[in-house]
């Protein structure tokens, strides 16, 4: 499959780790209950990517660190640059030299997520400075000009391994997602950073599309899901992504969904179910 990768920029962006954040108070969930959860940001230690994302004791929960700069337009070169796959290289604190990669980009509170070791989570502390590796945007299958690329490093795509087949490409996923079940996040204008949201409340239609047991880092193909130029609903579009946070217990949210190649027509994208499609699958060792 040809792309033009020798012709990316590789570029560093650089953030912090951010502070968990709370709205305080209690959140109603979607059956009427308050409730009290952790929440978005800061170090998370015991759930990473190839964990479920389904039946955390919180709400939005993003796996391993989270990332962010205060100043608006130095966050958003940061959250356009990086893309999924990227290298993150810690600059300063306990764990400086250490690395990881990024794992995907939540709207709204605009954080990029990154995984690191374990070793690396314990001497990891609030405010610690990341750089990343960022590369992959502007990236371009040749071949395939109805398909966009969005957060998408080469990295990750030579580990996608699409396979070309009647002028269509067939990529691996844990699960294929029916329109109708995306929620919060729908109608965004572009969706070269963020996510939206698997909604949950109906617990019989993610038993009936294999849902129920999502993990973090789990790839799945959205079915009839346009993300070329925002998100949107389309007959024929498809839309392959990476599930970045947890399960939330709000209406119309659900697990969150970072883009990484779309088409708007033709069904291009082909979904070949693999159990395996994880990043951690991709990118970590036994």
């Amino acid at each position: 499959m040809k792309t033009n990768k020798e012709h990316l920029v590789e570029m560093s962006v650089q953030a912090k780790v951010h502070a968990p954040t709370s709205r305080g108070g209690y959140r109603v969930d979607n059956t009427g209950i308050p409730r009290v959860l952790p929440g978005v940001g800061g170090i998370v230690y015991n759930y990473r990517i190839g964990d479920c994302c389904m039946r955390l004791a919180g709400d939005h929960v993003e796996p391993g660190v989270s990332l962010r700069n205060e100043d608006t337009s130095e966050n958003q070169g940061v959250m356009h640059n990086a893309c999924v796959g990227n290298r993150a290289i810690i600059v300063d604190g306990d764990a400086k030299g250490d690395e990881g990669f990024v794992t995907g980009k939540h709207g709204g509170i605009e954080h990029t997520m990154c995984y690191f070791p374990p070793e690396t989570l314990d001497k990891m502390k609030i405010g610690d400075q990341v750089l990343i590796r960022s590369k992959g945007l502007g990236l371009e299958l040749t071949d395939y000009p109805g398909i966009a690329c969005l957060n998408l490093s080469p990295e990750l795509l030579d580990k996608l391994a699409p396979e070309e087949k009647d002028g269509k490409l067939v990529v691996p996923c844990v699960a294929e997602v029916p329109p109708y079940l995306m929620g919060s996040g729908i109608g965004a204008a572009s969706a070269y950073t963020g996510d939206y949201d698997i909604m949950t409340g109906d617990l019989e239609a993610l038993k009936e599309h294999g849902l129920e047991n999502l993990r973090f880092g789990d790839i799945v193909l959205l079915i009839d899901c346009d993300n070329r130029y925002g998100r949107q609903y389309k007959k024929g579009a498809r839309t392959l992504g990476v599930v970045v946070h947890s399960n939330c217990i709000l209406s119309g949210h659900g697990p969150g969904v970072t883009a990484l190649l779309s088409c708007s027509e033709g069904e291009l994208l082909v979904g070949r179910h693999d159990a395996d499609a994880n990043l951690a699958s991709y990118f970590l060792e036994d």
